[in-house]
């Protein structure tokens, strides 16, 4: 399967659920689309006091043979993060 049909069969979470598990309300979230969103600054600022979490930036990596990289490297670590409980969501650019 090429990437185009894998893109196209993803089955994309609306963005309102994927900041409801995160402690984003709605209302902090201005829409771009039905599935990309930026948080507003009056929630960032609501934060502020909040116990600091933990950032984990992947920026450059040697794929392997099988082409894995940043994109599957950071994609694991977001669902392996979650599986143990954790709160966490990742960004790709």
């Amino acid at each position: 399967m090429s990437d185009i049909e894998i893109a196209r069969k993803a089955n994309k979470k609306p963005i309102q659920e994927i900041g409801a598990k995160l402690g984003i309300d709605s209302d902090s979230l201005l829409p771009y689309g039905h599935d990309k969103a930026k948080v507003s600054a009056e929630f960032i600022n609501s934060v502020q006091g909040n116990k600091n979490g933990n950032l984990v930036l992947v920026t450059a990596i040697n794929p392997t043979p099988a082409g894995e990289g940043k994109t599957t490297t950071t994609v694991g670590l977001g669902d392996g993060l979650n599986a143990i409980g954790k709160k966490a969501a990742i960004c790709i650019r």
